[in-house]
């Protein structure tokens, strides 16, 4: 939708809601203008989460170490599974906590028009303000826990574990550009064609599981190899997360320049989002 000025209509109205048209009117003005909203709906999406809920925002910190100790007992204690001589606790918090990030961008935001088609009925504001927010907050509770992971990291690099931190720790706000550009690509595909196809929303929360095992989460690159290492390398997730365990662990099995591949493919589904996230908020309110 995109307001506009109407100073030949006979009536006083001071704005104008018509369709948008043009595929490639992204409309970015309007989200600074609209800042003040982005802020709101990033507060809301934060807060009221886990606002009638007894430990309240304490989910953000228990949830990332239950899953660690889960993955340490299952896949480090019963299926031995290696983690290329690094602690197994830290191993896989490291994996969780980049994973987690793009997981929640992703699920989160594909569901954009069908949470919110009652107040985009209702009042127009740029609906790309929502998807973004949710990114946003996002990042707020990733920052939790990366700090969670900094407390455990500091604890085994104090007691001398095989942790070698290299100078890839500094790129970890490309990181996470990466992931949320990526997160909010994929998001806004998705909640695009859920307009029309309900049954994508099924599919979603058990293909983000499966894509976390085609990703290099709860084992290492080096123990791949043969076409399955060629298929993971495909996934655009595995330079974010193996560069990731460079920097802050100092092992991986990948040259970083492979970060070019997912800021390339990053930008390639962002931009067909937008693209495709343009067209459809037009006309969405007659098959939501």
């Amino acid at each position: 939708m995109n307001p506009s000025i109407d100073s030949s209509d006979n009536e006083n109205w001071t704005m104008v809601i018509r369709p948008q048209r043009r595929w490639y009117d992204f409309q970015f003005s309007d989200l600074w203008k609209y800042r003040d909203l982005i802020r709101l709906f990033v507060w809301r999406d934060f807060v009221a989460y886990y606002k009638q809920t007894i430990l309240g925002p304490l989910w953000y910190i228990i949830q990332p170490i239950i899953s660690t100790i889960i993955f340490t007992v299952v896949f480090g204690q019963i299926a031995k599974l290696s983690t290329d001589g690094m602690p197994a606790f830290l191993f896989y918090m490291a994996g969780q906590t980049v994973w987690s990030y793009f997981a929640s961008c992703f699920t989160a935001t594909s569901n954009t028009f069908v949470n919110n088609a009652g107040i985009f009925g209702k009042v127009y504001f740029p609906r790309m303000t929502v998807p973004l927010s949710i990114v946003i907050s996002n990042l707020i509770s990733f920052g939790i826990r990366f700090s969670m992971f900094l407390l455990f990291w500091a604890y085994f690099w104090i007691s001398r574990s095989a942790v070698h931190p290299t100078l890839w720790a500094l790129a970890l706000p490309l990181l996470v550009l990466l992931m949320g550009t990526m997160g909010l690509g994929f998001g806004i595909i998705f909640s695009s064609l859920t307009t029309k196809y309900r049954d994508l929303q099924q599919l979603i929360g058990f293909g983000v599981q499966l894509l976390m095992y085609a990703t290099p989460v709860i084992y290492p690159l080096s123990t791949v190899s043969g076409i399955w290492r060629t298929l993971i390398m495909a996934n655009p997730m595995t330079p974010v997360v193996e560069v990731f365990k460079l920097g802050f662990l100092g092992t991986s099995d990948i040259n970083p320049v492979w970060l070019c591949y997912t800021a390339g493919f990053s930008l390639v589904v962002l931009v067909f989002g937008l693209v495709l996230f343009n067209r459809v908020e037009s006309s969405f309110m007659d098959t939501v």
